[in-house]
């Protein structure tokens, strides 16, 4: 993958590894760049078809006005509208297998589900207690530069509730956005090593079809792999509930108890995993505000680059990371050395 000069830029002035730990060597913040040697795969050019039945569907959607909803109908908001990029459209369109009428349906859908679950208004305060023991981490890059999510049942610290759901929901967000440009799916892995505390790791049944629903239904296309260890019979019966569940393509992407070494650079990947050598060790008072300030700087530049570019929904995510210097369609106006330029004073 051939790199810009302004995203080579970009990642270059980004911390170290080194940098970012502290005097013992132990990393306590997440990680903010891939390694040098990761790439992202050429993804494959539109086929003159599928980029029919997109001009369709971008159409149908920027024609919205509304999101109707049980009980948060109401007009599209610009939040929701730079939700509605070309690769989420695009996300929708795949996981439909191209029916593009099911896409319109399944994105209106999943817009008024995040209205009525709140998605948008869940707070790093709200969740915090969840995650104080870092039962969920996002830490470091696999060699196809996604984001690694890692999810530590053996660290359980409250009992079910809803609230454990929206922390997945809430880090999900998180690793979305920490996603850097030209990749769009997240590396899950899982560790079900035991803790004292607690023996059975494994979620209800019940709780594993809400997450599955929530995934499959509203985060389409967004797994890239999955790698599991430490599967304790209780769990290794767990999936086997869950597998009917599961989509066919879903299924593909799990790898279990297989050298991680082969998806994560070692140096990135954590040293809980057999072959890691990042040493990482969860302090959620120095974690947590880091992992929200990294994100928001994120999220804020995004918007910024969002608005820059006209508000245009089907924008770029690409643009909207800064890997690609205009967006969709450029307003009047519009210079893209102005914008870079204040995208580096921001």
């Amino acid at each position: 993958m051939s790199i810009p000069k302004a995203a080579e830029t970009s990642r270059s002035t980004e911390p170290s590894i080194l940098e970012e730990k502290n005097e013992m060597g132990i990393l306590k913040t997440p990680l903010a760049a891939p390694t040098a040697s990761s790439r992202v795969p050429e993804k494959p050019a539109l086929t003159a078809d599928h980029q029919s039945k997109y001009d369709w569907l971008l159409k149908q959607v920027k024609g919205w006005t509304e999101v109707s909803s049980k009980e948060k109908s109401g007009p599209l908001t610009d939040s929701e509208k730079m939700w509605l990029t070309r690769e989420c459209l695009l996300r929708y369109l795949r996981a439909t297998k191209w029916h593009e009428k099911d896409a319109e349906k399944r994105l209106l859908e999943t817009l008024a589900w995040r209205r009525e679950y709140g998605v948008e208004e869940l707070t790093a305060d709200h969740i915090g207690p969840e995650n104080a023991t870092g039962k969920q981490i996002i830490l470091g890059y696999d060699e196809q530069c996604r984001p690694c999510h890692y999810l530590n049942p053996g660290r359980q610290n409250t009992d079910v509730s809803p609230r454990q759901v929206q922390h997945l929901v809430f880090m999900l967000e998180r690793v979305i956005e920490l996603m850097p440009a030209q990749q769009e799916t997240l590396s899950l892995l899982i560790n079900f090593k035991q803790s004292k505390s607690r023996s059975n790791t494994a979620p209800g049944i019940g709780q594993g079809r809400e997450v599955l629903h929530i995934l499959q239904t509203h985060y389409p296309e967004r797994l890239g792999r999955a790698m599991i260890i430490n599967i304790p019979w209780v769990v290794s019966g767990f999936f086997k509930l869950i597998t009917p569940f599961i989509d066919p393509l879903t299924r593909e992407k799990l790898k279990f108890n297989e050298d991680m070494t082969q998806f994560v650079p070692k140096e990135q990947l954590w040293s809980e995993f057999p072959g890691g050598e990042l040493q990482f060790e969860y302090d959620h008072d120095i974690y947590w505000p880091a992992l929200q300030k990294l994100c928001s700087e994120k999220r804020a530049e995004q918007m910024r680059r969002w608005e820059a570019g006209g508000k245009k929904i089907g924008e770029k995510e690409d643009y909207l990371k800064g890997y690609d210097a205009e967006g969709v369609s450029p307003p009047p106006g519009y210079s893209s050395e102005a914008n870079t330029r204040d995208g580096a004073a921001a």
